[in-house]
């Protein structure tokens, strides 16, 4: 399990001239799980805005394009993803109508039969 504030990456190239072609690619089906970092832009590539602009006029235009605007440098992720809350104050929160449905904490892999019970669908 990754510490609080780690990610574990799957980088496993030591020289950017070595990354995958999806490397700096918004490419979420060929990447070998979650990648975080794909939620950021490249600041050291100074048209990475440009690029990203002219992604939908091309899209509506049927043209091809390649969102090349990832960073290949993991620094800007912090937290972890998937890590249990430290504390249960931190954790998830169920509300619903139904008074009592649930007394204390529940497990996150009954979450999914106490909501087809709730909705009558168990």
């Amino acid at each position: 399990m990754a510490e609080p504030d780690a990610w574990f990456t799957y980088y496993c190239w030591l020289d950017d001239a070595h990354a995958p072609d999806f490397a700096q690619l918004v490419e979420i089906h060929r990447r070998p799980g979650y990648d975080p970092v794909e939620l950021f832009m490249d600041p050291h590539d100074p048209l990475v805005k440009v690029k990203a602009a002219t992604v939908p006029a091309r899209k509506k235009l049927a043209l091809r394009y390649r969102m090349a605007v990832v960073p290949q440098d993991p620094s800007p992720v912090r937290g972890s993803h998937g890590r249990p809350p430290a504390s249960d104050d931190d954790g998830p929160l169920l509300i619903c109508s139904t008074p009592r449905a649930v007394d204390g904490r529940i497990a996150a892999t009954d979450v999914k039969s106490l909501l087809l019970q709730l909705t009558g669908h168990s």
